[in-house]
């Protein structure tokens, strides 16, 4: 008697086993979401970083005009956030193919 309910049991199992091996996670889905959330990411951070940067700048530059050079120089930093979030996904997608 355990022995049959144990191959009912089996059988009643086998297919979820199959199409739990039909839907397994692939590296390259993975990879595909990983460069998503880098650019993603990276891009809100920096769009943040320029907000932030960009109002203090433009209060400054309002008091004292001749540090404008300095202001645009603390503005490309902060966008270079972005550009760093965009190379990495590059460079995830370029191990992919």
């Amino acid at each position: 008697m355990k022995i049959r309910s144990w191959i009912i049991g089996a059988l009643l199992l086998l297919p979820s086993v199959a199409s739990a091996s039909q839907t397994a996670i692939s590296d390259e889905g993975v990879a595909y979401i990983a460069s998503a959330l880098a650019v993603g990411l990276s891009t809100i951070a920096g769009g943040i970083a320029v907000g932030l940067v960009g109002a203090a700048a433009m209060g400054a530059v309002g008091e004292k005009p001749e540090i404008s050079g300095k202001a645009l120089i603390f503005l490309g930093l902060a966008e270079g956030i972005a550009i760093y979030g965009l190379i990495i996904a590059i460079m995830i997608l370029g191990k992919v193919g």
